[in-house]
């Protein structure tokens, strides 16, 4: 039989076919008579396969064999076809089944292990279900957990041959999607105020026992920049000396002409004038 006659079998018997079909499979289908070889099939195949070539389907050779199948470009519009939405599988799901297909045979506590958390008797249901994973021994440790592994239907499922074609781990990292990271902005630079090392100066109102703001007092602050300001202002204003009273030493600094004020009088001007207040009338008083 010539490949022409051959192919229109072949196309027919993998349409046909709800599962893809293998070599062996496909030879099945003839008589010692048609002396058809495997080698023949192939070729068919291979010709089957670029006849292919702008179409909407293709033929495609999976783990379970080989399969017509929509092409991925004209999907969209294929699955409008169907009105029940496509299956949507977690994070966890999917996290899982990564490290089964990478890491096989694994048992359940090594996933866990890796993920940081427990994995989920759903999660595992749903996979065993799917016959995506199955059970392919146990570990000789004690408690002999289960080993998972992959199957055939995983393959099919996935549109590959074997674990070869599975992307490197370095390309999944490429892919991915940069939404996903989490990069924290950084906050707005504000001014803090020096605490001191005392945290109980700041709530003593009266240290000295006099009334008098504490050192560590806001008050007592400002009361000591208003009298260094006053200070400066003073040996601004003051003459200068001469030279013969400079020499004799008999005139004083110019920093003794000025008044020198405290930081408590600075602070409670109030209380200066009050007092002087109270002496004059003790004065009159007594005259």
């Amino acid at each position: 039989m010539q490949i022409e006659q051959l192919k229109p079998v072949i196309e027919a018997a993998l349409l046909a076919s709800t599962q893809p079909m293998t070599v062996h499979q496909l030879g099945d289908l003839f008589g010692e008579t048609d002396e058809v070889s495997h080698e023949l099939i192939a070729r068919a195949l291979e010709a089957l396969s670029g006849d292919c070539h702008g179409r909407g389907v293709e033929l495609k050779e999976v783990a379970s064999g080989f399969r017509y199948q929509v092409r991925q470009e004209v999907h969209p519009w294929i699955s409008r076809m169907w009105t029940e939405r496509p299956s949507r599988y977690s994070r966890a799901l999917l996290e899982t089944l990564a490290l089964i297909a990478y890491r096989q045979p694994i048992t359940r506590p090594e996933i866990e292990q890796i993920r940081g958390v427990v994995v989920s008797s759903n999660i595992i249901k749903t996979m065993e279900e799917r016959e995506w994973i199955r059970v392919v021994g146990h570990r000789d440790v004690p408690g002999k957990p289960a080993l998972f592994g992959t199957t055939r239907a995983f393959l099919d499922y996935f549109n590959l041959k074997s674990l070869d074609q599975l992307p490197p781990l370095s390309e999944i990292r490429d892919m991915e999607d940069p939404q996903l990271r989490f990069e924290p902005e950084p906050l707005p630079a504000r001014i803090v105020r020096d605490l001191p090392i005392d945290p109980d100066e700041n709530h003593a109102p009266d240290e000295a026992g006099d009334g008098t703001a504490g050192p560590g007092h806001p008050a007592a602050a400002d009361a000591a920049d208003a009298a260094d300001n006053h200070i400066t202002a003073g040996a601004a204003e003051a003459p200068a000396t001469s030279p013969e009273s400079a020499g004799t030493g008999s005139a004083s600094s110019p920093l003794d002409a000025i008044p020198t004020t405290t930081a408590d009088e600075a602070a409670n001007p109030a209380a200066d004038v009050e007092a002087d207040t109270a002496e004059s009338d003790t004065e009159e008083y007594r005259a």
